[in-house]
């Protein structure tokens, strides 16, 4: 039994933002109220705190099976506790490929004996990741997947994409799409535009985007399926979407912390930390999706966590990995550069890092009603560090924030009712 004393709950889901009490017992949350005692249960002080559910992160890479070099199940769901997640979904673009049951349930089995966050696979949309035969989307749903995806390997055939559509609606699945013209997109590294000219690196003009964003709304239109548009990184892409869920296209969007808070200006320094697909856009692309993120037409941030090893990161430019991890900083440079400058409330940060997310997924998450599992995130919202890279749990260490002074960290995390993360580390 565990009573978390005198934190500030910020619960969405429940129109809480009050400092009250929670009562944890046998795995779930049995009840919040002012000034609770329950003899004999282990009392958690979180005065100055903020309480909220566990943050979910609906885009995450773990490379198990496969890639075991760049990050492993484990190391996978070490750093997202270390960072505040205590639930992830993982994309299918494995060692063999997340396109068959058998490899849905090796991940959740593996992700079960570690009793920390709990994984979601995202099944494949096509086998082998391959754009042209749909996998077994019903039984893979009955299995675990939460959602279809073929990640970076956009499905590039519209008669593939509208079977697909179809047969998800049938299932009530989710399709993950993410947004790329393979054609348009040519042998570009970076965003199209003065940096790229300057720098000698070929550019990736927003349309690469947007004209699979305008293609794929268009068909979940046509076919009434359900699609949420990954890392969405151009105004354009907002203004797509916007225009979509007004007409009633059932559409929702993520995008990611570096999105948020860079531009192609941080690749000046050839630092193949900022090397990400889709890339880095404009400052105006930039304003414009955290515009959209706190209108609502984005509907959550995902990290896209993806570990490389040193060796893919450490060449040139233009031949370096695409993707940064995420899981272990996400939480304070949200709260630092968005919610402690008050451009985003306490609300509006849970609702986005929490239950946006877990809602599109349809998980039982994000929140702390009585009677649900108890993932809760205690945040201290003063406590300040330093990204440090190399006391990262994952195995990947690519990262462009090393270095920054961030605030809005995790003090404690408790998974389904035990205490899993305290004095910054691992229990």
């Amino acid at each position: 039994m565990m009573l978390i004393k005198n934190g500030l709950i910020v619960d969405p889901s429940q129109g809480l933002h009050e400092v009250q009490d929670i009562f944890v017992a046998d795995g779930m949350i049995q009840k919040i109220g002012k000034d609770l005692v329950v003899e004999g249960a282990e009392i958690v002080d979180a005065s100055g705190m903020i309480v909220m559910p566990g943050a979910v992160d609906m885009h995450v890479h773990l490379r198990e099976p496969g890639d075991e070099h760049k990050e492993t199940i484990l190391t996978g769901v070490q750093a997202a506790i270390h960072g505040g997640f205590t639930s992830v979904a993982c994309m299918p673009n494995t060692n063999p490929v997340a396109d068959h049951e058998a490899v849905i349930e090796s991940i959740m089995f593996k992700a079960s004996k570690y009793g920390l966050a709990d994984v979601y696979p995202i099944a494949a949309i096509t086998k082998n990741l391959a754009g042209e035969e749909i996998t077994e989307m019903g039984l893979l749903k009955r299995t675990g997947a939460v959602a279809f995806s073929d990640d970076g390997k956009t499905v590039q055939h519209t008669g593939v994409l509208r079977r697909a559509m179809d047969y998800s609606k049938m299932a009530n699945a989710l399709l993950i799409s993410h947004c790329e013209d393979k054609e348009l997109l040519g042998s570009g590294v970076m965003n199209e535009g003065i940096v790229s000219t300057e720098l000698g690196l070929a550019g990736i003009p927003n349309e690469v985007e947007d004209l699979i964003i305008a293609r794929d709304l268009a068909m979940a239109k046509l076919t009434g399926c359900r699609v949420h548009i990954a890392h969405v990184s151009t105004a354009g892409g907002v203004e797509l979407v916007a225009k979509a869920k007004a007409d009633g296209v059932k559409v929702t969007a993520e995008t990611t912390p570096h999105h948020l808070l860079l531009t192609d200006e941080a690749v000046r320094g050839y630092d193949t930390n900022t090397k990400v697909n889709p890339p880095l856009r404009k400052e105006e692309d930039r304003l414009a999706v955290f515009e959209g993120l706190k209108k609502g037409i984005i509907d959550c941030v995902a990290t896209d966590h993806a570990p490389h090893a040193q060796q893919e990161k450490e060449v040139e430019y233009a031949y370096a990995a695409n993707g940064v991890v995420g899981l272990e900083t996400a939480v304070p440079l949200i709260w630092t550069n968005f919610v402690k400058k008050g451009l985003l409330n306490e609300e509006e940060f849970v609702t986005i890092m929490s239950r946006r997310p877990a809602e599109i997924l349809q998980i039982d998450k994000g929140t702390l009603q009585a009677g649900k599992m108890a993932d809760i995130l205690i945040l201290n919202p003063d406590q300040e560090k330093t990204v440090e890279p190399q006391k990262f749990y994952s195995k990947g260490k690519n990262t462009p924030f090393g270095g920054m002074k961030l605030t809005g960290w995790p003090e404690m995390v408790i998974k389904a009712g035990k205490m899993v993360y305290r004095d910054e580390k691992l229990v």
